[in-house]
């Protein structure tokens, strides 16, 4: 094939925040290794609104790949969290679970990062270091025993002993893998967009449960707030398509006016809410890691946290693997990868499913049972503590944790 040969020791198909990340993990950690990062679009710092609330277990990545520093002037930490609830005509929004304070010494429970800024800080970091290959269309993947290859649109081969599909919830590379998915659609989208706001927010997040689903209002520097709004999907696109000043209004009320007049700052999107769970994270010669191994509601805000606990685990069991000598393409290997993050996928799936079905509704018996057991988990010190450390991502011991996510060179 001459020319349109090229081989690596990983490829990487997905260029987001997941994806990068396994890029840059495995450039710092392998410094000889040979990595691709392919993706459909350029690589560019997308216009996006959306904001992520990284969990203090995962900001310890970043520290780790020493980028930290260069994510935190754009980013806020979450201190404090205030969860109410109310039906669809209550005027009150009672509090009946909060959290204040560090999960661990000088560390937030997470930090608000807009994507904008993690993709550009990660993409500093992997350039010069790793083959970014884009925009690109891959017409197939073929498995054989010790290599499995990439066919691009243009005629050219990529060829690699691991392949790791990194490519969001609509996943082709899992599709080419013969991986299939388990879930349903949930009705909701998610409306997002950035407010600037009249009152401090004072590093507080807070979720409100509505009959239709949470509305989240997440803590970010300047005096502005990310918000996910789940609503029915007709409901959601009409919020999407609402003139602005019509919808901060409504904004303000399903806020209780916490934070004061609202001003829109960006961009009003709204994206499709679902369960989808791969039936596996692995295939010959292939992993899954963020979306398109899991995708799942944002109420508990754990999306991209998930996808980046992959990445600690998948780089581990590569890098220990290849200083080992061994083939870390091998499904052997791979079978590590994904006995140690499917019991974590598996109990957020349940818990993100079985939260979403108790709150959103406006059934009176249902909604007084809930809002007891908050209660009662907010006079719980101790039970409320770790439950927010294990959401976090720091309430587990030793080697439960993988290392980049205990502060630790892998």
């Amino acid at each position: 094939m001459g020319e349109n040969l090229k081989k690596y020791d990983v490829i990487i198909v997905g260029g987001g925040p997941v994806g990068l990340t396994m890029a840059a993990s495995l450039a710092k950690f392998g410094p000889d290794m040979k990595i691709a990062l392919l993706d459909r679009k350029p690589f560019v710092v997308p216009l996006d609104s959306r904001s992520s609330a990284l969990a203090a277990g995962v900001t310890q990545i970043f520290e780790v790949l020493n980028i930290w520093e260069k994510m935190l002037p754009n980013s806020n930490p979450i201190e404090i969290m205030k969860i109410t609830d109310s039906g669809g005509g209550d005027i009150s929004r009672p509090l009946f679970l909060s959290f204040e304070g560090d999960v661990a010494p000088n560390r937030p429970y997470a930090h608000m990062v807009p994507n904008t800024t993690s993709i550009g800080v990660l993409l500093d970091a992997v350039k010069g270091k790793v083959d970014l290959i884009a925009p690109v269309e891959i017409k197939s993947l073929q498995a054989e025993a010790n290599i499995t290859s990439l066919v691009l649109a243009d005629g050219v081969v990529l060829q690699a002993p691991l392949i790791i599909g990194a490519d969001g919830a609509r996943s082709n590379m899992r599709d080419m893998a013969g991986i299939g998915v388990v879930g349903h659609d949930y009705g909701q989208s998610g409306v997002v967009t950035t407010i600037s706001h009249e009152k401090n927010h004072e590093n507080t997040a807070y979720e409100h449960f509505r009959p239709n689903g949470p509305f989240a209002s997440l803590p970010l520097p300047n005096n502005r707030s990310s918000l996910v709004w789940s609503e029915g999907t007709k409901q959601a696109e009409v919020l999407r398509d609402m003139e602005h000043g019509k919808l901060e209004q409504k904004i303000e009320e399903v806020m209780g006016h916490c934070l004061g007049k609202v001003k829109i700052e960006e961009k009003v999107q709204a994206f499709p809410l679902k369960l989808q769970v791969a039936k596996k994270l692995i295939a010959p010669r292939f992993a899954l890691i963020g979306d398109a191994a899991h995708f799942m509601h944002p109420i508990t805000g754990q999306g991209m946290n998930l996808g980046l606990k992959d990445v600690a685990v998948l780089a581990e069991v590569i890098i220990e693997a290849m200083r080992l000598g061994q083939d870390f393409g091998a499904i052997n290997i791979l079978e590590e990868y994904q006995q140690k993050r499917r019991p974590d996928v598996a109990m957020m799936a349940v818990a993100t499913e079985g939260l979403n079905r108790l709150f959103s509704n406006d059934i009176a018996p249902i909604r007084a049972l809930r809002d007891v057991g908050l209660g009662v988990v907010d006079k719980m010190p101790i039970v409320k503590n770790t439950l927010i450390r294990h959401a976090a991502g720091v309430s587990l011991g030793g080697e439960n944790i993988p290392r980049l996510m205990r502060g630790l060179a892998i």
